[in-house]
């Protein structure tokens, strides 16, 4: 099944790409680099798209200049935080901020409040897993 990414209204719509399957392999330095060339990029300092969507697995590649936030929120699932290029840093409420650097993970449990911040411009894969009992609330 393919998608367009139009979340925020304001993005261009995508090529279609399948977002399901037996096997999907990405070239991820290609992704991005087309994400930094998309008007949401220049405009907003951020920019996403979903690489893999199953109904209890996702995998969004996300783009952010050098001081733009991903505001506090929480999941319902666990998350992971892959840092491909740059440096973020994330909050999480009781805890010293948590910087991460190219080549660098992260995971944090369900319902983990956070925020992230592009310390440099930075390039990251989120990934989030549930129980197989119902649709993602994202």
């Amino acid at each position: 099944m393919a998608t367009n990414e139009t979340s925020t209204g304001t993005r261009p719509a995508r090529e279609p790409h399948p977002v399901r399957g037996t096997a999907l392999k990405f070239d991820l330095q290609a992704e991005a680099a087309a994400l930094v060339q998309e008007p949401t990029w220049r405009a907003h300092g951020h920019n996403a798209k979903t690489l893999v969507k199953h109904p209890d697995f996702r995998v969004v590649l996300i783009a952010l200049k050098a001081g733009a936030r991903v505001s506090e929120h929480k999941t319902d699932h666990c998350v992971t935080i892959h840092a491909l290029e740059g440096r973020l840093r994330l909050h999480v409420p009781g805890y010293p901020a948590l910087e991460l650097g190219q080549g660098e993970l992260l995971a944090l449990e369900q319902t983990v409040v956070h925020d992230i911040e592009a310390v440099a411009d930075s390039l990251f894969l989120l990934s989030l897993g549930w129980s197989g009992n119902g649709e993602a609330k994202t």
